[in-house]
């Protein structure tokens, strides 16, 4: 199997003349991800990932021989700080590349600047459907799926696992993020199961402390199935305070971005609820896992920060192999020592690469396409918290609006032979 992200540095063979004088000393990447605040449970772990991705290809020789630099960004700082900082790290730091970002709202705010900027940026980990779907972009790409993709693999688990379920409740977060999952969400259950019934429709405001209302009353609903697409402490308090109060033997929860969480958890997260990884990402990747190069970094990130990987970093390694495969494609297209921005961006278009997980590629719209990996909670008693079983790596084309549709009208028109068409990869444990 090629070696993952520290591929040997890129040599073309070429006349003097068309070495290009304009091949630079170092390239210059920016980066934005929140180092501060809930989110920095995500974004904290992605910078320590590139940190390592970069020193491993900086170590080999960089990109035909031109090592990375990487400035952090904190999206912590709130929206005007961000803005000013990626106007200052794209136009003065003389940054070619960016990458931004975690939230969706600054991934909405940063596309339209990156397309004035004239800046290639990768949007490396935000989940809003949105951006390709209202507008098109030159210089954005995103290298990763979506919120779409990741709900309706949710869906699709849940039908394939429990297809007898009648009712479902829903707590989310009170942003955007948390109605528009849900959006999508119930919107494949109308038309993939149009007799479940919704009992219950909770959004308790974004980091709430407290939410023994809420699970008060799905105690008195006793739901089939509950949903939260929360994450970080939210999520992490909501699992905890309903393991305690019992209402996790009496429903199936369904967790489409726990992965991040189940070190966090530990033994608050018991068997038999649905997780999922938001693309095929996990620490124990069932095709992954005995790579030696998977193996590798997953030491060495265990070594340098004493963590196991989350999807975060995940999405930060296919970010970066996207980066390092375009300006070697790019090279070797067009048979340069250091490829423009027009031939970058032409390389770009259409790219396969290959992060932690399977591999990915964009589409003609610079959306992602990734595989999805749910599965189910297991405490096996090897590690200190769950572990997955039962997982299934769902493929990510079926899993997205055709380019030019939207997600919700697309929806609208699946039906309940939806999840069976899937394809999809079964691993008992």
């Amino acid at each position: 199997m090629k070696k993952l992200l520290t591929t040997s540095a890129l040599c073309v063979a070429m006349p003097l003349a068309a070495v290009a004088a304009d091949k630079p000393e170092a390239l210059k990447i920016g980066m934005t991800t929140f180092l501060t605040g809930p989110a920095s449970v995500f974004g904290v772990p992605a910078r320590d990932a590139m940190n390592i991705f970069v020193e491993n290809l900086n170590a080999e020789g960089g990109i035909n021989g031109v090592p990375i630099e990487v400035t952090y960004i904190d999206e912590g700082a709130g929206a005007e700080a961000l803005t000013s900082e990626y106007r200052r790290v794209a136009q003065t730091e003389g940054a070619e590349v960016m990458l931004a970002s975690i939230s969706s709202g600054n991934c909405q705010t940063l596309a339209p600047l990156a397309e004035d900027l004239k800046v290639p940026n990768l949007m490396w980990d935000c989940g809003t459907q949105r951006i390709f779907e209202e507008d098109s972009y030159d210089y954005v790409f995103r290298p990763q799926g979506n919120a779409t993709s990741e709900m309706l693999a949710a869906v699709a688990y849940l039908l394939k696992t429990h297809p007898d379920f009648k009712t479902i409740a829903v707590v989310n977060q009170d942003y955007a993020w948390g109605r528009d999952s849900w959006d999508i969400f119930h919107t494949a259950l109308e038309v993939m199961k149009p007799d479940v019934e919704v009992v219950g429709e909770f959004f308790p405001k974004f980091g709430a402390p407290d939410f023994s209302t809420e699970i008060s009353r799905l105690q008195a609903l006793r739901p089939d199935v509950v949903l939260s697409t929360s994450w970080g402490g939210d999520l992490d308090t909501f699992v905890q305070q309903a393991f305690q109060r019992g209402l996790m033997n009496t429903s199936t929860f369904v967790l489409p971005l726990a992965e991040s969480s189940l070190e966090r958890l530990g033994s608050s997260l018991p068997a038999g609820h649905i997780v999922g990884a938001r693309g095929d990402h996990y620490f124990l990747h069932p095709e992954r896992r005995d790579d030696p190069d998977f193996k590798g970094f997953m030491e060495q990130y265990k070594e340098a920060t004493g963590d196991i990987p989350v999807y975060s970093v995940f999405h930060a390694s296919q970010a970066f192999s996207a980066l390092k495969t375009a300006y070697e494609k790019a090279i070797a297209d067009n048979g340069v020592d250091w490829p423009d921005e027009e031939q970058l961006l032409a390389a770009l278009d259409g790219l396969k690469f290959q992060g932690l997980g399977r591999a990915l590629h964009l589409r003609e719209d610079h959306q992602g396409v990734e595989s999805q990996l749910m599965g189910t909670s297991a405490q096996t008693g090897e590690y200190p918290f769950a572990t997955l079983e039962n997982i299934m790596i769902f493929d990510g084309e079926g899993l997205l609006p055709p380019v030019g549709e939207t997600s919700i009208d697309w929806i609208k028109g699946l039906d309940a032979s939806f999840a069976d068409g899937l394809s999809v990869e079964t691993y008992e444990n």
